[in-house]
């Protein structure tokens, strides 16, 4: 164990002087020790949280409140949420004798390789956010994420569930030791299903036809089935009301929580931190004023400036339509003329593919919005992009098409737009902000 946690320390050091990732530490460290997470000791407390969507900004708010309240915690802040990302977090906070440093080890953890991680060890509190289509060639459908996260769910972990997902909530079935948290029926929500394609329109567990007594947004909401009696669990931690224009919410009935991100998204990442914290220990109104007002520090929302234009960037996954849906509810919730500039140029950091049916999966006939005054569809598949808006009622003349992005960045700005929000994804996030003033 010496030896291997020496290396794994080395090889992390070196890394960091060069700037380079922190996974290859771990994988090191595991080809000499494959069975080494199994002999560390970890802290008592092992939080982790996995799904499709959310993960990142619920573990980063979590530390920040334990934080606050004076907790060492251990957390991959880095982002690094498979095995051996995990294994150099581990083993570079623990001593030579395999002791790891801390009072909490907080775990972002990816969704298919949950198995993996935690065959080594089990969390003591694992939360699942959500599942939602993404990265097809990747993931396939969101049933077949389902059964790659199952093996890492046992009765020895507290699950932490989300109720208004109806797949999640699968993993809390005939279980004890779970809590759920959701949020009750607002004056959002709708009776029907209001995006392009519906996975709620099928029970995902004996695949009869669901009902739904209302939705959030896509099958997010509170559904039955009638055939096998599967519906929306009771919340033990619930958004009771949620007022997204003042961007205030309630949690329990009684803390109110002000967003410093006006989006139904961000609530539901805040209800699942509200219910970990409490779970650990934390009074609700700590972090109820802990979690008001938070600014995320992920760079998943990224102030600029273009000339005199002022812009907000906001990251949304290439090949997960949600997380689009997420960033173009959010402006046309704003409510301000605006111009709107989506980039798909490389669909992926990981992987090399051309493949964008994703696209289709969007809601981009929420942009046919008057606050909208002019779309920029930049990069390499932006023609792709405009035949995707041709099929809804967007006038071609509110159209801007260009692949070069640098091009086009001069050129928008010269037209001195008062307000510009950016839509990319992580792969062509530094293309656009590169060339930017971005606001601290």
């Amino acid at each position: 164990m010496f030896f291997t946690i020496l290396v794994c320390k080395i090889l992390r050091f070196i890394g960091k002087l060069f700037h380079r990732g922190s996974s290859m530490p771990g994988q090191i460290a595991l080809k000499l020790s494959p069975n080494i997470l199994s002999k560390v000791k970890l802290p008592d407390k092992v939080i982790a949280v996995t799904g499709s969507n959310g993960k990142t900004s619920t573990v980063e708010m979590i530390a920040y409140i334990l934080e606050k309240e004076g907790k060492k915690v251990v957390w991959n802040r880095e982002g690094s949420n498979q095995i051996e990302g995990v294994a150099t977090l581990i083993l570079s906070n623990c001593t030579f004798g395999g002791k790891m440093k801390g009072d909490v080890l907080l775990l972002e953890s990816d969704e298919r390789y949950s198995k993996f991680t935690f065959s080594h060890f089990l969390p003591t509190h694992y939360v699942i956010t959500n599942l939602y289509r993404d990265q097809l060639t990747r993931n396939g459908h969101p049933e077949w994420v389902f059964d790659a996260i199952s093996p890492s769910v046992t009765d020895r972990s507290q699950l932490i569930l989300n109720a208004d997902d109806p797949l999640v909530s699968l993993f809390g079935k005939d279980r004890e030791n779970v809590v759920w948290f959701g949020m009750d029926k607002q004056s959002f929500s709708t009776a029907e299903n209001t995006s392009v394609y519906d996975d709620g329109a099928f029970c995902p567990c004996c695949k009869k036809p669901m009902k739904y007594d209302y939705r959030h947004y896509s099958h997010i909401g509170g559904y039955y089935c009638e055939s096998c009696g599967h519906k929306k669990h009771k919340t033990d931690f619930t958004v009771t009301d949620a007022d997204l224009e003042s961007g205030i919410i309630t949690v329990n009935g009684r803390h109110k929580i002000t967003l410093a991100f006006k989006s139904i998204y961000n609530v539901y990442n805040i209800l699942a931190c509200f219910a970990v914290c409490s779970l650990v220990g934390i009074s609700e109104e700590k972090i109820a004023l802990s979690v008001s007002d938070y600014v995320l520090k992920n760079g998943r929302v990224v102030q600029y400036k273009l000339g005199n234009s002022n812009g907000t960037f906001l990251v949304s996954k290439h090949e997960n339509s949600i997380s689009y849906n997420q960033s173009i509810r959010y402006i046309i919730g704003q409510n301000k003329p605006c111009g709107v500039i989506i980039i798909v140029d490389a669909v992926s950091r990981r992987y090399s593919t051309g493949e964008i049916s994703w696209l289709w999966d969007i809601d981009f006939e929420l942009l046919n919005n008057a606050c909208v005054e002019k779309i920029y569809l930049l990069g390499a598949h932006c023609e792709d992009l405009k035949t995707r808006l041709s099929f809804t009622e967007i006038p071609e003349e509110k159209l801007y098409v260009n692949p070069d992005i640098e091009t086009a960045i001069d050129e928008i700005k010269s037209e001195e737009r008062p307000l510009l929000y950016t839509v990319t994804c992580f792969s062509d996030k530094s293309k656009f902000l590169s060339k930017v003033e971005v606001q601290e």
